[in-house]
């Protein structure tokens, strides 16, 4: 039987909203291929002043549109000040000096703006920035994020150690009070037993008596007694436990060189329950595969030296998929293509083609393993996969064993300085058309998808995206791409970010220097 056109009527949402932002990029792509040589040129450009110019400033003054962003203003921080870094420009030192007096100052925490206004100090860099971030005080703050099962919750609640609930019911023969304490501290129980029994005489003596007042002292009075000032506010952590929240978590600890076994503790087991059917990996375990989120685990997975761990063929597979037929990425299955993808996604190709001997060695285990089980079917030869440089090469985590990786915080710094033996997993050179086509807003700033608002979000993603896809041609991190790796004009290129912390690459060096020297 065969699906419906998306033309017709019976056409799904989903197959007639992918159709209609085909036909958006299609047209796109079809005024490119008709302009002459010149025009394309301009066209291809990447704006650089104009871009510099929404985000400096975003930085400084935001309209009343912003508001609901409120609570992310450190994240505006990071997607600004990431994307002006990626761009090789800089702020005045006025402005860096405000925006790290203002990170200085959110102090409610929460693991994700955390990650960004962490990021958003070592993209400043210099010693005033650097040495303003409380590493001690940091590590205590993960610790108490720590879930048993190995995940992180997001942040933390304040509350008062017993809180009470008084439900009155009255009707003409009989009065009652139902009485809900929920307790945080237990160490409270004695008092609230104590006040039960109060409670108990005062009914017995008041059971006869049908003036309601009474019952308003009685309730005003319990208030009184069970919430004394003296009582102390108590904090635990609480909100949503993802791989997210581990990623944001791991990898501020391994920027600061923070990390330590007690942090990575079942982290590996909780991201590992999050890896799907599909070969991505959830949210939470029972999710559906999202970019991010595979992402986020893949690093975080890289980052406790236990990468091997993952299926990480069925993850690659699952990743390079995601490319589709307007050259850039989506986020999930039947989902639509997304510039924001262009890191997510991108980032964990490039974080695969390092990780080549890992993946190879899957599949060299998973062939013996057929070959096994199996009498009757073709096989590849085996010696062939075990000739395949760097197929034997790794230690117990994944990493190259010619590395000595002697801590954990270390595994970031050793991460990065392998050589690359793999051309890029995926179509660079389409992922970049996709950027500077669909997603650049020529008075700058970048956007979603064709018909969508620019926005702070989608122009640090798709910034960092088109810096992978840039630089993933590059076998050596000290060495420049080619032209052939640049679509467009050379001017084009961006600086190096680092695939794990999305930090560009000599701010993260500052910063790994200044901390591990502490």
């Amino acid at each position: 039987m065969e699906s419906p056109s998306p033309m017709t009527s019976s056409a799904t949402i989903t197959q007639r909203d992918q159709l209609m932002v085909e036909m958006k990029v299609a047209e796109i792509y079809h005024l490119f291929a008709s302009l002459p040589h010149h025009a394309q040129t301009l066209m291809l450009e990447l704006q650089r002043d104009n871009h510099v110019e929404f985000l400096t400033k975003g930085l400084k003054q935001l309209g009343p549109n912003y508001g609901v962003l409120d609570a992310n203003r450190p994240w505006l921080c990071y997607w600004i000040l990431h994307s002006i870094a990626l761009l090789g420009d800089f702020i005045d030192c006025k402005l860096e000096n405000d925006t790290v007096d203002f990170l200085n100052r959110c102090q409610l925490p929460h693991l994700a703006t955390t990650y960004a206004a962490v990021n958003s100090l070592i993209t400043l860099g210099g010693e005033r920035a650097l040495s303003s971030i409380n590493r001690e005080k940091l590590h205590g703050f993960l610790l108490r994020m720590k879930d048993p099962s190995g995940g992180f919750r997001t942040k933390i609640r304040r509350s008062s150690a017993i809180e009470v609930d008084l439900t009155w019911v009255l009707n003409r023969r009989t009065s009652y009070v139902k009485i809900n304490v929920v307790v945080s501290d237990y160490s409270y129980m004695p008092k609230i037993a104590e006040a039960a029994r109060v409670v108990w005489l005062f009914l017995l003596c008041s059971m006869s008596l049908a003036d309601l007042s009474l019952h308003l002292v009685l309730r005003s009075w319990l208030g009184l007694y069970l919430c004394l000032p003296q009582l102390p506010t108590i904090s635990f952590p609480c909100g949503e436990m993802d791989v997210r929240a581990c990623y944001t978590a791991i990898s501020v600890a391994s920027v600061l060189d923070i990390l330590d076994y007690e942090l990575v503790q079942n982290v590996g087991n909780y991201i590992l329950s999050c890896q799907t059917y599909e070969g991505g990996i959830a949210g939470e375990p029972g999710s559906e595969a999202h970019g991010g989120y595979t992402f986020c685990g893949l690093a975080t997975m890289i980052l406790i030296n236990e990468v091997e761990r993952l299926d990480l063929p069925s993850l690659l597979e699952w990743v390079v998929f995601r490319q589709g037929v307007e050259c850039g990425f989506q986020g999930r299955i039947n989902k639509l293509v997304d510039g924001c993808y262009s890191f997510w996604q991108g980032g964990a190709c490039a974080l695969m083609q390092r990780l080549h001997s890992v993946v190879v060695g899957q599949l060299h285990a998973k062939v013996k393993k057929t070959v096994e089980n199996t009498d009757s079917i073709q096989t590849p030869n085996l010696s062939d996969l075990e000739n395949v440089p760097g197929a034997s090469s790794t230690g117990s985590g994944g990493m190259p064993i010619t590395d000595s990786v002697l801590k954990l915080s270390d595994i970031g710094f050793s991460f990065i300085k392998e050589q690359i033996e793999l051309d890029p997993l995926f179509h660079s050179i389409a992922l970049q058309q996709y950027i500077l086509l669909c997603s650049q807003v020529q008075d700058g700033g970048f956007r979603d998808k064709p018909g969508k608002q620019r926005d702070h979000y989608h122009t640090c993603y798709c910034l960092s995206g088109l810096s992978v896809s840039q630089h993933c041609w590059s076998k050596d991190v000290d060495c420049s791409p080619l032209p052939k790796a640049i679509f467009g004009p050379y001017s084009n290129l961006l600086e190096r970010t680092h695939p794990l912390f999305n930090i560009v690459l000599d701010r993260y060096h500052e910063a790994h220097d200044f901390f591990s020297g502490q």
